[in-house]
């Protein structure tokens, strides 16, 4: 027999020795002829004895754990009671009435010794940890009122230690992700293992206390809740997660939640995960009114997921810092793995910047991969290292639906039509996003680095000479998502909305995978005015934090404009690339409309230097093409001359350029 087993067994025998001593009671205050007041202290003397065992039943701990007094013990008791034995009830109609077959606080204070009226106070433990339950009319007085006992409390003293069913449907068992890395080494690095060291020694101060609301601040939202896992490992507590948007916003439900809670922390040894995850102000006011309410008005071992500012509690709280794992942890975390070379690690460090719990994640899926017959074969087709970069960017793909638009890359380096020297500036954009983890990490640079580790580039030129053709072209040789930024949804007239729109922007991308491209960012990025109204300075202020998370940022930060000049000077200082996207020359045009066609589409007798005298821009010529093409399968023919000047013809019309019809005769 174990010792629950055990336990078991001798609460049952409290609780038949505290029924029957009831039931003597009760009887003995009915005048029931044969009970006596001996028999009554003998079941007294019995329920006495089965309570001295260790660990105490179930209904003596909570009275210690509640502080209850023995009348209010007894009053509890007899509620309980009411649930399992079915002469309570009878008793109790014999002693009250027929109609009233139930226990309440004038029965009490007839029945118990040591009856007082504080008990029906508010703020006594029977009704402010909610323990019984008044069934009370509007006209019938408070202490002749039905009373029932709480359905968790009755569980509680029967033996059966499981969450109250009103929080199983806002809280969550937070679930540690299994560790499948070849060495047990902790999830957690030991950049992040201070926090747990720091959470244990300040509870330790005054274990006899909850300790204060711990706020775990910052991005990393699976490292924060490993740090709360270890923690609660160590304190042999189970760990609940809270959305904040479950939480309740009415007072009155709010109110008996957070009663709720610190009542269940009293009678099991658990923990709070409180998920707030994004920033204060993009929380509607009334659910963060309703989180500070919670955590105002109920104690317990609470752990607040927070991004950026504190909640400002009027209470005492611990607010730590989590940062993500060092490079150097994420090269260990990698290395510990043994799936790849250094190099490749390297390559996936300098690019993603992940939690060791989302490394793991991406390995395990790896692993999962190799150990199947086709997924094998795909791994050798592709490469381990390839898999595990996919992998990554799935990991990473942000959340920009509403701010960006992903772009299907297709472009590669001989679609593109470039000057030499431009597309060696392409080349060297690709080349230092590659070979960051290199020069940052093994080669020192990150030492005297504290910003601009990213990479930033603007594309300058006219419509349609290239500009988003060279941002998926890199794209494509970084294997990495790429996002067109809208402009539309991130402007806003409102005072703040679109810092607000650009911290939401750069933060969702900070892990890595994606570049940013922002189209037309003269619109954005223009030119501080002189400051005349509150408009103006608002307007600076967008810029200037535009400025600061541009060199924050660790990505790849493309800006494109048609008008470079209306492009603050403080901008191009801090870029690190200026691509000047000039209007194809002759050599130019012709590489352009000799690649235009797909190798499907069938052509017969086109003169390349003809349609070269066109002065166009590679947008204008694929128009041209595509209009021509759409012409000849009208037609039913292959594309020629014919088809091409006409589509010509048309985009020149378009661009209001002067038609000279000699380009246009036989």
């Amino acid at each position: 027999m174990n010792h629950r087993e055990e336990w078991q067994i001798n609460n049952n025998n409290y609780l038949a020795a505290a029924t029957y001593w009831l039931r003597l009671r009760l009887g003995l205050h009915a005048n029931i002829e044969e009970i006596t007041a001996i028999d009554v202290a003998q079941a007294e003397k019995a329920m006495v004895a089965a309570s001295q065992v260790q660990p105490p039943p179930a209904a003596i701990a909570l009275g210690q754990q509640l502080n209850l007094s023995e009348f209010e013990g007894n009053l509890l008791l007899l509620c309980v009671a009411m649930e399992w034995d079915g002469q309570i009830p009878q008793l109790c109609a014999l002693i009250q009435g027929n109609q009233c077959n139930y226990p309440t606080f004038a029965l009490a204070f007839a029945l118990f010794d040591g009856p007082s009226w504080d008990v029906v106070s508010p703020e006594r433990p029977i009704r402010y940890w909610r323990l019984i339950e008044i069934l009370q009319s509007a006209a019938e007085p408070m202490t002749t009122s039905p009373l029932r006992a709480d359905e968790r409390i009755v569980n509680y003293i029967k033996g059966l230690n499981h969450l109250d069913d009103r929080l199983q449907s806002i809280v969550f068992p937070w679930q540690a992700p299994e560790n499948h890395f070849r060495k047990p080494e902790s999830f957690l690095p030991p950049s992040q293992q201070v926090a747990v060291e720091t959470i244990i020694d300040k509870f330790q101060l005054n274990p006899y206390r909850y300790p204060p609301p711990m706020e775990l601040r910052g991005p990393d939202r699976a490292s924060k809740q490993m740090i709360a896992g270890q923690v609660c490992l160590y304190f042999s507590l189970k760990l609940y997660r809270l959305p904040v948007a479950f939480l309740p916003t009415e007072g009155n439900m709010l109110e008996i939640l957070a009663r709720l809670w610190e009542r269940e922390s009293q009678l099991q040894p658990i923990a709070l995960y409180l998920e707030v995850q994004s920033r204060e102000e993009e929380i509607p006011q009334g659910q963060m009114v309703a989180v500070r309410r919670f955590l105002e008005r109920s104690n317990g071992f609470f752990f607040i997921d927070i991004r950026e500012k504190t909640l400002a509690l009027e209470r005492e709280t611990i607010t730590l810092d989590i940062a993500k794992p060092t490079v150097g942890e994420q090269i260990a975390a990698w290395e510990m793995a043994d799936l790849t070379d250094a190099a490749s690690v390297m390559a996936l460090v300098g690019q993603f910047n992940l939690s060791i719990a989302q490394i793991q994640k991406i390995v395990r899926e790896a692993q999962q991969e190799k150990k199947g017959d086709t997924a094998a074969q795909s791994l050798r087709d592709r490469g381990l290292s390839e898999q595990l970069w996919d992998n990554c960017l799935q990991s990473t793909r942000p959340e920009l639906e509403n701010l960006a638009q992903r772009i299907e890359v297709k472009a590669s380096w001989e679609d593109i039509v470039l000057p030499e020297e431009e597309t060696k500036l392409l080349h060297q954009i690709a080349n230092q996003v590659r070979q960051r983890g290199k020069v940052y990490e093994e080669w020192g640079f990150h030492r005297r680095m504290n910003r601009g580790k990213g990479i930033s580039a603007l594309f300058a030129g006219e419509s349609g000479t290239g500009k988003t053709m060279a941002a998926e072209v890199i794209a494509t040789d970084l294997r990495l998502h790429l996002y067109r930024i809208d402009l539309a949804t991130v402007v806003s007239k409102y005072i703040g909305e679109t810092e607000k729109n650009l911290r939401r922007l750069f933060d969702a991308a900070e892990d890595g995978g994606a570049i940013l491209f922002f189209d037309e960012a003269d619109a954005l990025f223009g030119k501080r005015s002189e400051v005349k109204d509150a408009h103006d300075r608002h307007a600076n202020i967008e810029i200037d934090y535009l400025l600061q998370r541009l060199e924050a940022y660790r990505g790849l930060a493309i800006l494109a404009t048609n008008l470079k000049s209306s492009l603050d000077r403080a901008f191009l200082r801090r870029l690190r690339f200026i691509v000047n996207f000039p209007a194809p020359g002759v050599g130019e045009r012709k590489r352009m409309w000799s690649k235009v066609f797909p190798p499907e589409t069938p052509t017969e007798g086109l003169d390349l230097n003809r349609l070269t005298r066109f002065n166009l821009t590679g947008g204008n010529i694929h128009n041209i093409a595509l209009n021509a093409a759409f012409m000849a399968a009208e037609a039913g023919t292959p594309v020629t001359m014919k088809w091409v000047l006409a589509a010509a013809r048309m985009e020149l019309r378009k661009l209001e350029r002067p038609i000279n019809e000699a380009d246009f005769r036989n």
